[in-house]
């Protein structure tokens, strides 16, 4: 199976499947995916999209970059969610080069973690629940997309060492994600060197902030969002299955 599913205009859609946990248990093949917007989905991209069989669609951006942008084109028995999981907007083209940039959006990642408290409960429930192939994404399909998998995958018990790479993995987008944004800015000076970039590091720093707070990730899902355990026994039993 490709962990990388190819789109002309998507640059980072990923298959969450494959990854081992504890137990023995893997992560099952073609039913979790991570995306940056799906807006851009046009002709054979769609089509090819539509192969994947998905039925739900969870939209982590503010409704306003929605009404900007566009959302995923409708389809007759998909289901769509808008839950903005962060609340503190802030524009990364414009992050200040001279600060340590890993721990700014480690620190970003915090407050979503803080603030989207709501949303990131109904995503998870979300999730837990759907009974056919699901997606998640943000605008780039890095930040708030790579903090729903975190958790996604911490929950099923995937190593964290693999929840980092896989965290990394946008690294492979960087390039492309860049010239969107100069695409879409022309005249606008990209000050931070550091756009698009999704270093390991960056994951590990909020995963160790959430232990420090929390204990674990688990711990931070079930006292800060008030996930009950069996709705996390739901989770591992949808998604992972016997290696």
């Amino acid at each position: 199976m490709r962990r990388h599913i190819a789109f002309e205009r998507l640059h980072n859609f990923r298959d969450l499947g494959g990854y081992r946990a504890a137990g023995g248990s893997v992560v099952r093949w073609g039913r979790l995916f991570r995306s940056d917007s799906l807006a851009k989905l046009r002709g054979e991209d769609w089509d090819r999209f539509l192969g994947l069989g998905v039925r739900t669609v969870i939209d982590l951006r503010y409704p306003w970059e929605i009404e900007a942008r566009g959302r995923v084109p409708h389809h007759d028995g998909m289901a769509y969610h808008n839950l903005s999981i962060e609340h503190r907007p802030y524009d990364q083209a414009e992050i200040d080069p001279d600060a340590d940039p890993w721990r700014f959006l480690a620190d970003r990642y915090a407050e979503v973690a803080l603030d989207g408290v709501a949303e990131l409960r109904q995503a998870l429930e979300v999730i837990a629940s759907a009974d056919e192939p699901l997606v998640f994404h943000c605008a780039s399909g890095k930040d708030r997309t790579g903090l729903v998998a975190a958790l996604v995958l911490a929950l099923l018990e995937v190593p964290e060492d693999d929840i980092v790479r896989d965290f990394a993995l946008t690294e492979l987008a960087t390039d492309r994600l860049v010239a969107d944004w100069r695409a879409a800015h022309p005249g606008r000076e990209l000050k931070w060197p550091g756009y698009g970039r999704a270093p390991g590091e960056i994951m590990r720093l909020f995963l160790a902030d959430l232990a420090a707070a929390h204990g674990s990730v688990r711990g931070y899902v079930t006292d800060r969002l008030r996930v009950e355990e069996e709705l996390i026994s739901e989770l591992r039993g949808r998604y992972l299955h016997d290696g």
